[in-house]
C-alpha cells in the first residue's frame, strides 16, 4: 500500500485507509481512483499529488 499527499494542502491519501467519506474503500489503490476524484481539503486534482512514503 501507499500513500499519496496534496501538493497545494498536505492532504494525505493513504491507499490503506481510502477516502470513506468520498465513498472510497479501504485498500482501493491511487490507480483505481477516479480522474475526477478531488482532494477533500482543498479541491485539488489527483495530478496535484505525488506519492510520498511515511
Amino acid at each position: 500500500m501507499q500513500t499519496y499527499m496534496c501538493l497545494v494542502c498536505g492532504y494525505v491519501y493513504d491507499e490503506e485507509l481510502g477516502d470513506l467519506e468520498a465513498g472510497i474503500e479501504p485498500g482501493t489503490r491511487w490507480a483505481d481512483i477516479s480522474a475526477s476524484w478531488r482532494c477533500p481539503n482543498c479541491g485539488a486534482g489527483k495530478e496535484d499529488f505525488k506519492m510520498v512514503e511515511i
